[in-house]
């Protein structure tokens, strides 16, 4: 399922219907275009904390994405040998044929070992799609997002498009991070994000998990409308984010849910 930095996961569904919702809030997606491989130029290598790093692709012929979607990476080493993962696109949807993914450094994980050790600037590699519908936000409602680690990399797309858009639909973010060190993007946070640690914080700053009293101000707001929950981080995140919303009063139906590891 899962489209954020993971060494190993399932590939999701594709849907038929490009341009419409294929299932009531869920966006299309051409199985042409979760079909067909594009060589993908690496133009740049951003470091975000000591174990995650940004890379910047130009893709020729990319047909964009909504934010929260993913897509699948291949490499292949000069003897054949081909290695495939799903990973979350960070940037924000745009026209210039770039798009960029933040991963984390993965212990003996071959594919993030090697784009943290070995890529540089110019170095080509092989993507597909955008993957997945159901994750997807286009910036139509109110969005309420909730990451772990890098569980934050699809959910800074969104970000990154309420901004970009200069939306004035609702947003708001909260991230769990284990300190201040290992928080990914955290020059780019804003007032609609509030950071929580679990190992170390700032000074005045709680140390712990996040729980009820992070969660259920921000649901107890209720824009007109009511919020759409983003939810994605490791099963144990996931699960506890969830049921945080739920206990807050967030309708399950009305929370979308991406894990990984």
């Amino acid at each position: 399922m899962t489209s954020t930095p993971s060494e190993s996961v399932p590939e999701p569904e594709s849907f038929v219907a490009p341009t419409r919702f294929a299932v009531p809030g869920r966006i299309g997606v051409s199985e042409q275009t979760a079909a067909t491989w594009r060589t993908a130029a690496l133009t740049e290598i951003r470091r975000e904390t000591p174990r995650a790093a940004t890379f910047r692709f130009v893709v020729p012929g990319w047909p964009g994405h909504v934010p929260g979607q993913h897509l699948m990476l291949r490499l292949t080493a000069e003897d054949g040998y081909t290695a495939q993962r799903h990973y979350s696109i960070a940037s924000a949807p745009d026209d210039s044929g770039h798009l960029e993914l933040t991963l984390d450094h993965v212990t003996d994980g071959e594919v993030s070992g090697w784009f943290h050790t070995v890529a540089r600037p110019g170095d080509r590699i092989e993507v597909r799609g955008p993957l997945s519908g159901f994750f997807a936000w286009p910036g139509d409602r109110p969005a309420l997002l909730l990451g772990a680690g890098s569980g934050v990399v699809p959910l800074m797309s969104m970000v990154r498009h309420h901004r970009a858009r200069g939306l004035s639909v609702p947003l708001r973010m909260l991230v769990s991070a284990r300190s201040p060190e290992e928080l990914i993007y955290a020059r780019e946070l804003g007032s609609e994000t509030t950071p929580v640690f679990t190992r170390s914080a700032p000074p005045d700053v709680a140390v712990g998990r996040m729980a009820a009293a992070h969660v259920a101000p921000l649901v107890a707001e209720q824009p007109p409308g009511g919020w759409e929950a983003y939810v994605c981080g490791s099963n144990a995140f996931a699960e506890h984010a969830s049921r945080l919303l739920v206990a807050a009063g967030q309708p399950v139906e009305r929370i979308r849910i991406e894990r990984f590891g």
